[in-house]
């Protein structure tokens, strides 16, 4: 399953690193999606997950930099870098190192976690 989840995970990262955060979400979040921010905060459910992507991502005047540093597969997890830059609409800057936990259940993200890089 390695193979499959790795192709799995670098499709998805692919649609990230292009800006489609939404799409991306849209086609892999899984129904009982849980994801789990830096801070502990936790959302469960994909409409509650997309509502909160979907705001942020509305928030955002202009995306400077998504790039993908990195990702692996091992069994049902995936790892991934990512370094975003963006512009909010606020006039605030948000400059992200991140590394996203997901765990796959039948080709689709059933949690997914966030950790500062």
């Amino acid at each position: 399953m390695e193979k499959n989840l790795q192709a799995l995970a670098n499709a998805m990262n692919e649609m990230v690193s292009q800006g489609q955060l939404v799409e991306a979400a849209e086609k892999y979040y899984s129904s009982n999606i849980k994801t789990i921010e830096f801070d502990g905060r936790i959302t469960e459910g994909k409409q509650s997950a997309m509502k909160k992507l979907t705001d942020f991502v509305s928030s955002i005047q202009k995306v400077k930099e998504i790039t993908l540093v990195w990702s692996a597969s091992d069994d049902n997890a995936s790892f991934s870098e990512f370094i975003l830059d963006l512009d909010m609409k606020d006039g605030s800057n948000i400059y992200l190192h991140e590394i996203v936990r997901s765990l796959w259940e039948n080709g689709q993200v059933i949690e997914e976690r966030y950790f500062k890089g």
